[in-house]
């Protein structure tokens, strides 16, 4: 293809075929995991036979396509994708840490405030022990506070189903990217190496493996056709690779704990993604639910042990003030004003004086002060780190895109350059026509 002909004709075809990818970078520039295209070309030269006077001499040729490449480094891919993973896991647990802090807070269940007005009704029955509207009172308070135990322990069991169903819908997505990741790799090796399919392929098998590292922990290889094998970080199991998909599973424990597994039995353990931000918001739920028990009883048993120690107004000892082994099932007992037992053998306020000296150090209201602070306290560090980690996510993102995303400046000077050359092109045709055509009338 030394000829002048052929050397235009090449000409035209691969400054097509680049104003062609700079066209596609230009209206991509906006997509997400879209990789900025370059159309590689070289100088293509045709071996001359030998003549006298030189051996094996060399005839330019006109120029060729060698293929289209990706702006991508793979080291920054990684990175990017290590960060967001751990971006996503602080994300997914903080969402469900202010819901947890919210469910517990006086707002929504009036603890504190029930506390605080059982306490208060108390000390006013000791100014006035037959007073029936204060008595009255003090059962309110009571029933106020054992309805805001329900009020919360049924928020944070919601939120325990809340989270099972974000993991189900988490691993079904994540099993489907799998599938769709087995489909990018059959793909790839069909491909024509270098054309624009096999660029949009990589471009989408890259968009795949961001989305299934910010769901969990996963590491990824590649052989010479670009095709992933995408294993478990840590354990190694394989999820897809060989023509082989194993899909993931997640469990919900009676308490509400997750744990994944991958098809065949064996453990899925991630300590990043999404999918272990909702594992440790579910772990932490599950222990305030505990916590919640635990303080609701023991709030239950030393108020009614105070209670029962007193005498009623009609001289009968007092009765539990509580029933219930949970916080779910804690519920005032059924007593009338009368039954209140604001006296004791000392007087008709000792009681009411003995419970209103259980304020202090370990008194219900001051446990229940430090279990909220400890809730905003962790709420609080895991607000610290998902910063931390959104910022570390965005900085190797950021980067990641320097190389990756498209400069419409640049592009709109190679649109011009290759549209000069494509015009030069198709002049050396005209040239070499009108050459032609002169040398044939000169016959």
């Amino acid at each position: 293809m030394s000829d002048l002909l052929g050397i235009g004709a090449s000409g035209l075809r691969a400054y097509s075929a680049a104003l062609a990818t700079i066209g596609d970078n230009i209206a991509n520039a906006q997509s997400p995991g879209y990789a900025r295209r370059t159309l590689q070309l070289r100088a293509a030269q045709v071996a001359g036979g030998d003549t006298p006077f030189v051996r094996g001499n060399i005839r330019p040729g006109g120029v060729d396509i060698n293929g289209i490449s990706r702006s991508v480094d793979a080291w920054l891919i990684e990175d990017a994708r290590i960060s967001s993973g751990g971006a996503e896991r602080t994300a997914a647990r903080l969402a469900w840490m202010d819901r947890v802090e919210s469910a517990l807070s006086d707002d929504t269940n009036g603890i504190a405030s029930g506390l605080t007005s059982l306490f208060t009704t108390a000390d006013q029955l000791t100014a006035d022990p037959a007073n029936r509207t204060l008595r009255s009172q003090f059962l309110q308070a009571a029933d106020d506070i054992a309805s805001g135990f329900r009020t919360a322990a049924g928020q944070l069991s919601n939120m325990a189903d809340g989270i099972a169903g974000a993991a189900a819908s988490e691993v079904e997505t994540f099993n489907a990217n799998l599938d769709a990741l087995e489909a990018i790799n059959i793909g790839l090796r069909k491909a024509r190496p270098g054309s624009t399919g096999e660029a949009s392929l990589l471009d989408e098998r890259d968009r795949l493996l961001d989305t299934l590292s910010a769901h969990a922990g996963v590491s990824v290889s590649f052989d010479d056709r670009g095709a992933a094998t995408l294993r478990v970080s840590g354990s190694g199991e394989l999820l897809v690779g060989g023509g082989e998909v194993h899909r993931i599973a997640v469990t919900t424990g009676a308490d509400g704990r997750l744990s994944f597994s991958v098809e065949g039995g064996a453990t899925f353990d991630t300590a990043t993604g999404s999918l272990a931000g909702l594992s440790e918001a579910a772990n932490h739920v599950a222990d305030q639910r505990v916590a919640l028990d635990l303080m609701a009883v023991d709030f239950a048993g030393q108020l009614n042990a105070a209670h029962q120690a007193g005498i009623d107004a009609n001289g009968n000892s007092g009765e539990p003030l509580f029933t219930g082994a949970t916080a779910a099932t804690l519920a005032i007992t059924a007593l009338s004003p009368d039954q209140v037992a604001a006296a004791d053998a000392a007087g008709s306020n000792g009681n009411m004086l003995a419970l209103g000296a259980m304020r202090g150090a370990n008194d219900p209201e001051a446990r229940w002060s430090g279990f909220l602070a400890t809730q905003a306290q962790a709420t609080a560090s895991a607000r610290a780190q998902d910063a931390a980690a959104a910022t570390r996510a965005d900085a190797a993102n950021a980067a990641r895109s320097a190389v990756s995303e498209i400069d419409l400046d640049r592009e709109a000077g190679d649109l011009l350059r290759f549209q000069q050359a494509y015009s030069a092109a198709a002049r050396t045709i005209q040239v070499a026509r009108e050459s032609m055509q002169t040398l044939l009338n000169a016959i």
